[in-house]
């Protein structure tokens, strides 16, 4: 038999739905605000932005830029199917990107040289995590197409150290092609440090850029790469773009006809000598034979148009030189001229 409830067990029944629905609802709402805010990043007044936002923006285009170039060299230099993306490109301070390394990580230091500008005393630090170092390795020496998980502390040992600079410097290397829309510049590696904390480049309270690619090894691991650019490399980047706006790979549209003219000075061109032309038949043409002669329409002295490539650029005079055939240069054919002599053969 089911229980019967009495009227007052009925009527607290009631009243405790009623007291738990608006409660519920307002714990949904401040769940929901909070996760709003969890999105934004707290702003620092005591330590304000050194970079505009158009400047994070070229900042943020270079390294979309970098992470296409890098994912086809990872795919095609390791045999390793990656997928690389920016995550975030942010401004903060040093300590913060020390702050989030192990003891044991290895972190690259990366010179910047620039043409004509020379090497900027401050290198930016390279850090990738070791289960994407240790992956590639495994495929350098031969591995399967297995992904090798590590711990995020994983000390490295001196044979992978060797090989993780080797991995690194490709790294390194592909940025020139990520700033190639803005600024020519080459990256070469320092020297790689076993020990974050032993770097001293850069002060704690420094401005710097940290630049975080997420890499989709497989489908089967998910690594990371980050960036650290000092506030003093960057400013020096940034200076160099502002003055060069009108760039593009490092050459300015200045007036460069003497350097042009002395690349293709000796460039190799096909030079003929036309006496004329005549037009045949097929049934002509296939009844021609040793001795006949076709009619040029021209005398046997005529002047004789050169050609270089296929445009006509003199006239001359058929001649011998050295016991060979050659063609004496009278003048010049212009364009205009050219023209005009088809303009008057089309009326005809």
């Amino acid at each position: 038999m089911a229980d019967v409830l009495s009227q007052s067990q009925i009527d607290e029944l009631l009243k405790s739905m009623q007291n738990s629905g608006p409660q519920e609802e307002t714990r949904a709402v401040e769940q929901k605000i909070e996760a709003e805010e969890s999105n934004y990043n707290k702003y620092d007044f005591y330590s304000p932005r050194k970079f505009t936002k158009d400047k994070m923006k070229i900042l943020s285009s270079v390294f979309e830029n970098y992470a296409r170039i890098l994912t086809s060299q990872v795919n095609g230099i390791f045999r390793v199917l990656t997928d690389i993306t920016v995550m975030e490109v942010q401004e903060c301070r040093y300590y913060e990107f020390v702050n989030a390394l192990h003891e044991n990580d290895s972190v690259t230091l990366v010179n910047a040289e620039i043409q004509d500008k020379g090497k900027n005393n401050v290198p930016l630090m390279l850090y990738v995590t070791p289960g994407l170092v240790i992956t590639l390795i495994n495929h350098m020496l031969g591995g399967g197409d297995e992904v090798v998980g590590v711990e995020p502390n994983y000390r490295y040992s001196d044979v992978e150290v060797a090989l993780y600079r080797r991995v690194v410097e490709y790294f390194s290397q592909a940025l020139k092609d990520g700033f190639s829309n803005y600024i020519n510049v080459t990256f070469n590696v320092q020297k790689v440090e076993e020990n974050p904390s032993m770097i001293q480049e850069v002060g704690l309270d420094e401005t710097v850029a940290i630049i975080l690619l997420n890499v989709d090894v497989a489908g089967l691991a998910v690594e990371k790469i980050k960036l650290c650019m000092p506030g003093t490399l960057l400013e020096f980047i940034f200076h160099l773009i502002d003055s060069r706006k009108h760039i593009a790979r490092g050459f300015s549209y200045e007036d460069n006809r003497e350097i042009i003219l002395e690349n293709i000075r000796y460039s190799e061109l096909p030079v003929t000598g036309q006496l004329g032309t005549v037009k045949l038949d097929l049934r002509d043409l296939s009844c021609l034979q040793v001795g006949d002669v076709i009619d040029m329409n021209k005398p046997k002295d005529g002047k004789v148009r050169v050609f270089v490539g296929r445009q006509p650029w003199f006239t001359g005079k058929m001649g011998v030189y050295k016991k060979n055939m050659a063609v004496s240069i009278e003048e010049r054919i212009y364009v205009e001229q050219e023209e005009d002599n088809r303009g008057k053969s089309s009326d005809k």
